[in-house]
C-alpha cells in the first residue's frame, strides 16, 4: 500500500507516508517540555513524520493550561531531548508553531504576558485554568501594528530555536481558532488597516509570517496548516468569498515554496464538512504555485488514507486521535490490527496515565 511507502518531504527522508498529528495534551508544567513528553513522542516514533503538539512563539500565545513554549534558550534546551528521543527511533519530527491568541485566560499566560488578538473580540464560553478551574474566556488586547511586527519576529526566534533543538521543521498553525486563523476570518478580524478591511488583509499576517519564517529557515523545513470552513473556537465557517480567499492564500503560500500544506477537516467530530471543492482547489493552487507537498487530516482510516494517495489528492495521510491510544498505529495499520480507543477524561490531565501508559500491540 502506498501508505506505507517512503516519501521525501523537501529534504527529509519519511519511512511511510503516515503523519501523526498536532494534538494539545497539556503535559508541560511551567511550559517546558519534559521528560515524559519525550517518552510519548518517542513510543510514536512508528510515524514517518510527527507533528508536535501546539507551541507557543510567545509568552503571549499560551492561552491553555500547561502547553509548551518555545521563546527562551531553556525551552529550546528542554525540547532537544524530545527531538534526540525520536530520531533515535527511526522518526522525524516538525514542531507545531501555535499562537493562540485571544483563545485563553490571563491566568494560563506567564507575569508580563497579556491575550492578543487581530481585534478586541473574546470567545464565548469558558475555558480550564489550574488556579480557579473553568473560567470564562477573557476579552483579548488588539493588536497594534508594533504588536504584529513583534510577533511575526517571535515565530521567527521560535523557528531558529526549532532548528537548534533538532527538529526537522515547523508547522505554522493556521488553523482551528488560533491566532492566525483569527487573522483570516472576518468574525474574529474586525480591522479596518492593512491587516483587515477585505481578503487581501485578512491573508497578510499569514503570508508574513510564513514569508519571515522561510527566510529564516529554508522553505523546505517550513509547512502551514489550514482549516477553511472550521468553526472550532468561534471561527465563521463558511463567509462571503471564503473560497476565493483562502484560494489567493494557498496560491501566495505555494509562491513561497513552502514543503506542505496541511488541510484539516473536523466533520469526523461533528464540525461542518468543507467544501471539497475549495479544498481540491487549494491543493491545486499551492501545488501549481510551486508549493511541494499535501497533508490531509480528519477522520481518516487505513482504507480512505489510501484512496486519497492513490488518486494524488494527497501526498501524506495525518490521523490524530487514534495515535493516542495506539502508540505502534502506523504498524498496527499495516497489518490491518484493531485499534484500541482513547479515554477522553485524560486527553489533557496532568502526568502519566491516559498518555504513556497505552501498550504497543
Amino acid at each position: 500500500m502506498k501508505l506505507f511507502d517512503s516519501f521525501t518531504l523537501g529534504s527529509v527522508g519519511l519511512k511511510n507516508r503516515v503523519v501523526m498529528a498536532p494534538m494539545t495534551r497539556s503535559r508541560a508544567p511551567g511550559n517546558l517540555p519534559n521528560a515524559l513528553m519525550a517518552e510519548y513522542y518517542a513510543q510514536r516514533a512508528g510515524a514517518g513524520l510527527i507533528i508536535s503538539e501546539g507551541t507557543s512563539p510567545s509568552p503571549n500565545g499560551l492561552g491553555y493550561a500547561r502547553i509548551p513554549g518555545l521563546f527562551s534558550t531553556p525551552q529550546m534546551t528542554a525540547w532537544q531531548a524530545v527531538t534526540a528521543a525520536v530520531h533515535a527511533g527511526g522518526g522525524r519530527i516538525f514542531v507545531q508553531l501555535m499562537h493562540a491568541g485571544r483563545v485563553g485566560s490571563v491566568l494560563n499566560l506567564p507575569t508580563g504576558a497579556e491575550l492578543q488578538a487581530p481585534s478586541a473580540v473574546a470567545v464565548k464560553g469558558k475555558i480550564w485554568t489550574d488556579s480557579k478551574g473553568e473560567q470564562p474566556y477573557d476579552s483579548p488586547h488588539e493588536m497594534t501594528f508594533d504588536d504584529v511586527r513583534q510577533a511575526v519576529g517571535e515565530y521567527v526566534q521560535a523557528a531558529r530555536y526549532a532548528i537548534t533543538a533538532g527538529f526537522d521543521g515547523v508547522e505554522i498553525h493556521g488553523a482551528n481558532g488560533y491566532l492566525i486563523n483569527q487573522f483570516l476570518d472576518p468574525e474574529a478580524n474586525r480591522r479596518s488597516d492593512g491587516y483587515g478591511r477585505d481578503r487581501a488583509g485578512r491573508n497578510r499576517f499569514a503570508l508574513e509570517v510564513a514569508a519571515a519564517v522561510t527566510a529564516a529557515i529554508g522553505a523546505d523545513r517550513v509547512g502551514i496548516r489550514l482549516s477553511p470552513y472550521g468553526v472550532f473556537n468561534d471561527m465563521s465557517g463558511a463567509y462571503e468569498d471564503i473560497s476565493g480567499q483562502y484560494a489567493e492564500l494557498a496560491a501566495a503560500l505555494g509562491r513561497l515554496g513552502l514543503v506542505y500544506l496541511h488541510l484539516v477537516d473536523h466533520s469526523a467530530m461533528g464540525a461542518p464538512k468543507p467544501d471539497p471543492a475549495t479544498v481540491q482547489a487549494l491543493c491545486r493552487e499551492f501545488r501549481a504555485a510551486g508549493g511541494r507537498s499535501v497533508i490531509l487530516s480528519g477522520g481518516y482510516d487505513r482504507d480512505r488514507a489510501e484512496t486519497d494517495l492513490q488518486s494524488g489528492e494527497a501526498d501524506l495521510i495525518a490521523f490524530g486521535r487514534p495515535f493516542i491510544a495506539n502508540p505502534d498505529l502506523a504498524e498496527r495499520l499495516a497489518a490491518g490490527a484493531p485499534l484500541a480507543v482513547p479515554d477522553q477524561a485524560t486527553f489533557y490531565a496532568p502526568g502519566p496515565k491516559g498518555y504513556t501508559d497505552y501498550p504497543a500491540r
